[in-house]
């Protein structure tokens, strides 16, 4: 076998090309049974931990199939042997690892490999060419190795540069849509949700239903109890709101004292669903509250409730009418009080 014409240019083309392992590694190997002289090609990855070797992308010609997928113990395999032993190649694996399973069920006479490493020195897998029939390796093959070695390695780091990239701006972006009391959603991820509900009214038969709740006397328990009390408190309160949500409400901390539930139900049970809400959401949150220290037993807080028009309402519209009726609400409530 000799080497592409084009070697040069086609590795040049896959490395600028690749934006994965497998966009990189696939045409590497191809290139790699020319460079070598040898038929198949493969990369593997090892646990260690468990002790196994996987073949994770195999290129094969004629009549050697190195598949991808199998797995093998580590512990007998010509890669385990080849780095411990510093023997990069051989023709004659029947001598020189005569005891080695995987070979043998393979039917692999020649083998040349070279490790791949990550940049802290963590072995990832093996870069391998094999042959069924005794073959020389071919001149300048085990450089060319080497430089796929490193090529391979590069692109794993970047991969995971970018994982790690990923996973952080996801966090970053729940951080920016969660309240950091009650890991609830806050205002933002309330807003956006509210639009996006407010948006799908005209398209089908749900209505949205909007409950505000103000907690009374919550500054009184701040004071008396302390603010890590209140934060408890408000956390406890949330908790309780959550596991007071059927379907697909949702609830949120619009700030200080105050949280918002949404719900859609049928356009028809609207009004009889806005009722049912108010007294779940009311008995939810009245009650007795242990919160590590501190028992209250807190007589519940003010909450309207509002059906959003079918059409021409904005968000900040629908949640200041919410607003508006828990207020008449809390007039209520104190009325009622005031005549006891």
């Amino acid at each position: 076998m000799t080497p592409h014409p084009d070697f040069v240019g086609l590795l040049s083309e896959s490395v600028t090309k690749a934006q994965t392992l497998e966009q990189l590694v696939r045409p590497l190997l191809e290139l790699l049974q020319a460079a070598t002289g040898l038929e198949s090609t493969y990369l593997t990855t090892i646990d260690l931990g468990a002790g196994v070797q996987h073949i994770l992308y195999a290129s094969n010609t004629r009549q050697l199939l190195i598949p991808e997928g199998l797995e093998v113990p580590w512990e007998g395999t010509l890669c385990k042997r080849a780095l411990e032993e510093n023997r990069p190649y051989t023709d004659d694996v029947a001598q020189c690892w005569a005891d080695s399973a995987p070979a043998r069920a393979l039917g692999i006479a020649t083998y040349a490999s070279t490790p791949v490493r990550l940049d802290d020195g963590t072995l990832y897998g093996t870069l391998c060419a094999a042959s069924d029939q005794r073959r020389p390796l071919a001149e300048g093959a085990e450089k060319v190795l080497q430089m796929f070695s490193r090529l391979i390695s590069q692109q794993i780091e970047r991969e995971r540069l970018v994982h790690a990239l990923r996973q952080a701006n996801d966090t970053l972006a729940m951080s920016a849509l969660t309240d950091a009391t009650t890991r609830l959603p806050n205002r933002r991820a309330l807003m956006d949700e509210l639009g996006r509900r407010l948006n799908t009214l005209a398209q089908g038969d749900r209505a949205l239903v909007v409950a505000f709740i103000d907690l009374d006397r919550f500054k009184a328990i701040n004071d008396e109890h302390g603010h890590d009390a209140g934060d408890r408190f408000l956390t406890a309160i949330g908790g309780r709101l959550q596991g007071a949500l059927r379907g697909d409400d949702y609830v949120a901390r619009l700030g200080g004292d105050e949280f918002v539930v949404l719900s859609s139900p049928m356009r028809a049970d609207a009004t009889h669903v806005a009722k049912i809400l108010h007294d779940r959401l009311q008995a939810a949150t009245t009650g007795q509250f242990q919160l590590a220290g501190p028992v209250i037993d807190y007589a519940g807080p003010s909450i309207g409730v509002v059906i959003a028009a079918a059409n021409g309402c904005d968000a900040e519209a629908l949640l200041a009418q919410a607003d508006a009726a828990m207020y008449v609400a809390k007039r209520e409530r104190r009325g009622a009080d005031a005549r006891r």
